[in-house]
């Protein structure tokens, strides 16, 4: 019965830092991450004068998977979140939220200023971007 305990015991210690992982969008390095892919794309989907540095961004991805599963996230929880439409949603609801304060709509001329501003300060997005023709 000691020996039942003792095990017991181990796996319940094991398994007690897995539960207590924050949930990916609570991981700043992957959140802040996603939002950076996310506004690029959705950047380059909207304005027509910015593309995507498209081989660059996929590196990005596969640095995010990585980091996620080296915290202990398996790839799918990962998968998962990538594929939430709650989080797109919150995530597209931060870029609109950003937009808003930098005073750019949410049209083409709005996505486009925002592109450039975000390619100009070299943030993280801005670096998944590039203006047509460049």
């Amino acid at each position: 019965m000691g020996r039942l305990m003792l095990a017991g015991a181990m796996i319940l210690g094991l398994s007690a830092p897995l539960a207590a992982r924050p949930a990916l969008r609570d991981v700043p390095v992957i959140d802040d991450g996603l939002y950076a892919v996310g506004l690029a794309d959705t950047v380059r989907k909207a304005c027509p004068e910015i593309s995507a540095r498209f081989f660059r961004a996929l590196g990005f991805l596969q640095d995010l998977r990585a980091e996620a599963e080296s915290r202990g996230y398996t790839r799918a929880e990962v998968e998962a979140h990538l594929n939430s439409d709650a989080e797109k949603n919150r995530l597209r609801a931060r870029a609109a939220q950003q937009m808003n304060e930098l005073g750019f709509a949410q049209d083409t001329a709005g996505y486009c200023a925002m592109g450039r501003h975000e390619i100009a300060s070299g943030s993280a997005a801005g670096r998944l971007l590039r203006e047509v023709g460049q």
